[in-house]
């Protein structure tokens, strides 16, 4: 087993850190937080920070490096006070990716990489159509994480699209339905494979295994 100190992260080369550390969390989701300028150019970049912060409100935050460079995807949350959230799923991964690329403000990532532009009625910023689970959030908070000069985006979600039949009787999304794709470290991308659905656990109490559609699992 590695045994690495503090002194030795400190020293190592910034690259070689980055990846190590970006590993330690394990598999993330791999998003495309999509926006639009004021002046109506659309932005698309991947994000591995998506996180679910509460249900009710429907709250969902992610984490943006530090302001010390042009953010195009912060400075047009900031301007219009809207964005999406676009699950990648295997059928465009690669072009995913290739959203994380450093292009000029004027520049639209939908072009650059092939993805296609979905405007749904009365939200002003664009969806990814190849996205087969994705919602509109309204600006809620950005909070300054002074530790490491970055930003949490705080959205609370207003529309949700998904494939119908990845919705499951008890609210469950089935993910592997979607072909999710995880990211590991800061470039690896992966499907998953479900091991199964657990019940709801209680002290003194065996866990049971459920189905896909939270029903006990006797097969």
């Amino acid at each position: 087993m590695s045994n690495i100190n503090i002194d030795q992260l400190n020293t190592m080369p910034s690259d070689y850190r980055a990846r190590l550390i970006n590993s330690l969390s394990g598999f993330k989701s791999a998003n495309l937080v999509a926006s639009r300028s004021k002046n109506g150019v659309n932005n698309l970049a991947i994000f591995s920070s998506v996180f679910h912060l509460g249900a009710s409100p429907a709250l969902v935050g992610f984490v943006t490096r530090p302001n010390t460079v042009e953010r195009h995807t912060l400075a047009n949350i900031q301007q219009t006070k809207q964005f999406t959230i676009n699950q990648v799923n295997s059928g465009f991964w690669q072009a995913a990716h290739q959203t994380s690329a450093r292009y000029d403000a004027n520049v639209c990532e939908f072009e650059q990489t092939g993805l296609t532009v979905e405007e749904i009625d009365n939200i002003n910023v664009p969806f990814v159509k190849e996205s087969k689970l994705k919602y509109a959030l309204t600006l809620r908070e950005i909070i300054p994480m002074e530790i490491n000069n970055t930003l949490l985006i705080v959205g609370e979600i207003s529309h949700i699209i998904c494939m119908q039949n990845a919705i499951k009787k008890d609210g469950y999304i089935d993910l592997q339905e979607l072909n999710t794709v995880s990211v590991s470290g800061l470039d690896s991308y992966h499907t998953s494979q479900r091991l199964s659905r657990l019940s709801y656990a209680k002290p003194d109490q065996l866990l049971t295994l459920l189905n896909v559609d939270g029903q006990p699992d006797y097969l």
